[in-house]
């Protein structure tokens, strides 16, 4: 087969596979093949953490299944790759990046792994990722972990950044490693590779994917979410991985949520009579003339499709906001999780992760590990006076007075950022965003426009977030040339 297939959607892929022109287990060989050509030589993008030893097992048997029983849905037999901070109870290690956990075999499965399962998708692999998704230090590169190198993002290897902490996920389904991946976002995990590798990305509104089975930094922001090459495969992902969890209390306030079929707001018209408010104020400054030009023809773009386009400031864009609640968080959360893995793994808390690095400092503090050491001077304790004063001020600052004010206030459905750069405000709150490609800088630089909005309106966001992407047309595979 050719490997021309590879941008295929996820429905073209599932007619050839249903018409028996593809099989699953072609589609892992595919993979595979390119994986080895371009991941771990060629350009060596170094995406890929983990290879699923049962991978092309898993494949075939999915397609005896298609054929006496019919396909489960739409991800039956398409490849996934997961971010290594996601458990999957099989062969494979969990280890966010770190040496620290580089014998960590998860005992079950995630709630994301099981619910890809159920819905008969094939997970290929874990990828590489900013180690502990980011939140080990200042000054580590987007991609870099001490457990499996640099990621490099395949529209420019080594010239263009990865963004981060979900690097590897986002580079392997640019570069067709996969057909789509999870990432995990605290703040801006999920959108910046996605903007950075010309993905679609959906940062879910909290408790709408479970947290079970994920290495964490902060209760009150993760989530897991898709990331793929249109609107429409990410929906269908992110259709199959949310669901109440009894393990995951914040699911429970979904449960409404979880009856909506949202492949039915893949609308091409999403955008008419849609208002939408353009956060210009901070975050336009923030990207250079070229990129802001992008973004201005993706505005024209909204307009011409019907939507009511408007500029608006969010009156909390300029507080300081600060990193008190994530590293607080941080150190409860991590232990918590520590606890539960196989007593084979050494580490069984901050302290000991951060011993583990001091006595093995030269190949894992190439870059330190300053919020480690900050989150240890906590108590760790969720009755710390003030961590829930920042807490309290975080939540009402995000929503009362910022997202849900400006939504509000301007009657608007939703909010307008560049890239990720908009990430942290509805990363405080708990809120949804969902990034498309517009176009690539002439040094071949994807940028994203993202959509915000408040809790549970991903409906309403996938109808713009469609209706843009079917009217622009804006994204281009990167070109890999191997050895």
């Amino acid at each position: 087969m050719k490997n021309d297939f590879l941008n295929e959607t996820i429905e073209q892929l599932q007619q050839r596979l249903s018409e028996g022109e593809l099989t699953s287990r072609e589609l892992v060989l595919i993979y595979l093949d390119r994986i080895a050509t371009y991941d771990q030589d060629g350009p060596n993008i170094n995406s890929i953490a983990e290879i699923n030893p049962d991978a092309l097992f898993i494949a075939e048997s999915l397609d005896v299944e298609r054929k006496e029983q019919g396909p489960r849905g739409p991800l039956h037999g398409i490849p996934v790759v997961l971010k290594d901070n996601i458990d999957t109870g099989d062969k494979m290690h969990t280890t966010a990046g770190s040496l620290a956990l580089k014998d960590h075999v998860a005992k079950n499965d995630s709630f994301v792994a099981e619910k890809l399962h159920e819905a008969g998708a094939v997970i290929l692999g874990k990828a590489n990722l900013t180690e502990w998704a980011n939140f080990m230090t200042e000054g580590m590169p987007n991609g870099y972990s001490s457990r499996a190198g640099q990621v490099l993002n395949p529209y420019g290897p080594g010239e263009i950044d990865t963004g981060g902490s979900s690097a590897g996920p986002g580079a392997a389904v640019a570069a067709n490693f996969a057909t789509v991946s999870i990432g995990t976002e605290t703040s801006g995990s999920i959108l910046s590779p996605s903007s950075q590798h010309s993905l679609v990305g959906i940062k879910p509104t909290v408790g709408t994917v479970s947290r079970s089975g994920i290495i964490p930094i902060s209760h009150t922001q993760d989530t897991a979410g898709p990331m793929a090459k249109t609107v429409a495969d990410a929906v269908h992902v992110f259709q199959a991985i949310m669901g109440e969890d009894e393990k995951d209390a914040a699911t429970s306030k979904a449960t409404p949520f979880f009856k909506q079929e949202l492949s039915l707001r893949l609308k091409k018209d999403g955008l008419n009579g849609k208002r939408i408010g353009i956060a210009r104020e901070s975050y336009f400054d923030a990207i250079d003339e070229e990129k802001q030009k992008l973004m201005n023809e993706a505005i024209q773009v909204l307009k011409s499709q019907g939507a009511e386009v408007f500029d608006i400031t969010i009156p909390t864009t300029e507080h300081n906001w600060g990193l008190g609640v994530m590293i607080h968080e941080f150190k409860n959360s991590l232990n918590a999780y520590l606890k539960t893995i196989s007593s084979d793994v050494a580490v069984r808390s901050l302290d000991d992760v951060i011993d583990f690095h001091n006595q093995n400092e030269e190949e894992t503090l190439k870059y330190g590990q300053k919020w480690f050491l900050e989150a240890q001077k906590t108590s760790g304790l969720l009755t710390d006076p003030d961590y829930l004063k920042e807490l309290l001020d975080d939540q009402r600052l995000s929503k009362e007075e910022g997202i849900d004010y400006t939504l509000d206030e301007h009657k608007l459905e939703a909010i307008v950022f560049p890239n990720n750069i908009g990430a942290g405000i509805p990363a405080k709150a708990g809120y949804p965003s969902i990034t498309v490609p517009v176009g690539l800088t002439k040094k071949n630089e994807p940028v994203g426009i993202t959509f915000t909005g408040t809790a549970f309106s991903e409906p309403t966001l996938i109808e713009i977030a469609y209706g843009y992407e079917q009217a622009s047309q804006k994204r281009v595979a990167p070109k890999l040339n191997s050895k």
